[in-house]
């Protein structure tokens, strides 16, 4: 799974991209007209709680991106977790996910 690393690609993602949001998880989305390989990012603010909670959002928001198929060529996509991403179980969050790709236009293209 290709990651978002460089500040400047976030900054584009969060720019640019469109914001959507469930109560499981956040996200932003960018498409590129020029396509090339997809790029995804998980982030887990501090104000969640300590570093078991975020890591643990992390981990369902991975496992979430994963059995959605992220990430999808031409989009970039960061995953944000919320209060309630952490004690959540995956395929809950997988749904949420597969809704907010889906309203923001975002097809695997498979």
């Amino acid at each position: 799974m290709k990651t978002i690393k460089s500040k400047k690609a976030f900054e584009k993602v969060f720019k640019a991209g469109k914001r959507l949001s469930h109560p499981l998880l956040r996200i932003r989305v960018l498409h590129h007209d020029e396509g090339g390989c997809g790029q995804v990012a998980f982030v887990a603010p501090k104000r969640l709680g300590n570093a078991p909670i975020r890591n643990r959002g992390k981990r369902v928001l991975r496992e979430a991106a994963r059995s959605c198929g992220l990430p999808y060529d031409g989009y970039s996509v960061i995953l944000l977790a919320t209060d309630q991403t952490a004690p959540a179980h995956t395929p809950e969050v997988a749904r949420a996910l597969a809704t907010l790709l889906s309203r923001a236009g975002a097809t695997d293209g498979r």
